[in-house]
């Protein structure tokens, strides 16, 4: 790597780590509103039971999501497999719905 890289990296680094230590605001965030599951499942034309396993959930927790009790997080709400394999609904539950907020707001 040359020097000019490296001190871009390292630059970038430090501004990532000052942050997250509060001192330095984020240039932009990313907002991924809530899916609407049920809308998502019924589309696929598969039952809670079908839909749950895929998505390695119980029907309880998805359940929940449908009836706005909780949201989808983590990898359930991105669509990254849960399990072996790849998942089987196609791109992220929330596809096309990703936003960029300018000056982190």
């Amino acid at each position: 790597m040359n020097e000019e890289l490296f001190s871009e990296l390292l630059a970038s680094v430090r501004e990532g780590g000052a942050i997250l230590r509060g001192e330095k605001p984020p240039s932009r965030r990313f907002v991924v509103p809530v899916p609407n599951v049920k809308q998502i499942r019924e589309r696929y034309a598969l039952s809670q039971s079908e839909f749950a396993d895929l998505l390695g959930v119980s029907i309880k927790t998805l359940q929940n999501w449908e009836q706005g009790r909780r949201a989808p997080h983590g990898a359930a709400r991105s669509g990254r497999p849960t399990r072996a394999g790849t998942h089987p609904v196609p791109g992220r539950l929330g596809a096309g719905h990703v936003r960029s907020c300018p000056g982190g707001g």
